[in-house]
Formats: C-alpha cells, sequence, structure tokens
C-alpha cells in the first residue's frame, strides 16, 4: 500500500528558514534508510505558503487567493510517499 507522510509546516518554515545542518544530515540519513528499505517512492520539501495559491472550486467558478496563508498548522512543508505492508508499517517508520 502506499502513504503519504505530510511534515507540518511551522512558522520558521512559513519565513523561509532552512532547518539546522544537523537536522538536514538526520533527514538525510533518514531519506537513505528509507530507500534502501525500498520504503521511499518520493519526498520533497514544499515552499512557504507565500509563494503559493489557493484555488475554490464552486461548480464551473473557480476563485484563486494568493498566499501566504495564516493557519501554519493546516500546512504542509513536504511530503514522502511510502510504498509498505500495511499502515503498522508505516507508523513503525514514522
Amino acid at each position: 500500500m502506499r502513504v503519504m507522510v505530510l511534515v507540518k509546516a511551522t512558522a520558521d518554515s512559513e519565513s523561509g528558514i532552512m532547518p539546522s545542518t544537523e537536522l538536514l544530515e538526520a533527514m538525510g540519513r533518514y531519506n537513505e534508510e528509507l530507500a534502501e528499505a525500498g520504503i521511499l517512492l518520493s519526498g520533497e520539501g514544499l515552499h512557504p505558503s507565500a509563494s503559493g495559491k489557493r484555488v475554490a472550486f464552486d461548480g464551473s467558478d473557480r476563485r484563486v487567493t494568493d498566499g501566504p496563508f495564516q493557519a501554519t498548522s493546516e500546512l504542509v512543508a513536504g511530503f514522502w510517499v511510502w510504498k509498505v505492508r500495511n499502515m503498522a508499517e508505516a507508523v513503525e517508520w514514522a
């Protein structure tokens, strides 16, 4: 089964502040482990919401709203797509 693991945005990620060197190295090691185990299908970080847009659909009407978006707790800063046997394995890796 495929699962998507979402990395929630923070005030720092929304400000464009990169993680520390130590954290980037740890994430790199973790990604290597996922890849070696055959789990990692894809994953990457996303731009802050200031460079994003939201498109709302209402029948044939579209409404476009420019970022940034205020509700940081509802924003995504990155993601992984994993191929796992079941949800229990996904939770184990998480």
